[in-house]
């Protein structure tokens, strides 16, 4: 069965660039990707349930709500304590990584990012 993995960025750019590098994965079926530009969007999806993923993939600075909150209301969630959560972003100051780290943060990569190392960290984190 695929792994639901779930990219939340409000740039479509960069949507469209990380879907693109995990194609292989999804035209296999090893993963299957959804994307929203919205973190409220998602959030509401999943605090009612309409909602799942194996894997979140999580810009910070998004306007209404910001990855590190979201990443923080998520994991508050029982039923979503032990999923991962990977953030992307241009954010690289370590005290804002130890946040990260604090939160439940699984993995935390920097844009621009590249391509094999988006890939490689999805296999790893999935297990596939």
């Amino acid at each position: 069965m695929a792994k639901r993995v779930i990219i939340v960025d409000d740039s479509r750019a960069v949507i469209a660039t990380a879907e693109l590098a995990l194609d292989d994965l999804i035209s296999s079926g090893v993963i299957e990707f959804k994307s929203y530009l919205n973190p409220l969007e998602l959030l509401g999806a999943l605090q009612n349930g309409s909602e799942n993923f194996d894997m979140l993939i999580s810009d910070v600075n998004m306007p209404e709500m910001n990855g590190l909150d979201l990443a923080r209301t998520i994991k508050s969630d029982e039923r979503y304590k032990t999923k991962p959560i990977i953030v992307l972003t241009t954010e690289s100051s370590e005290q804002m990584k130890m946040t990260g780290k604090e939160i439940g943060v699984t993995g935390w990569m920097v844009k621009p990012f590249n391509d094999e190392k988006l890939v490689k960290s999805v296999k790893m984190v999935l297990g596939v």
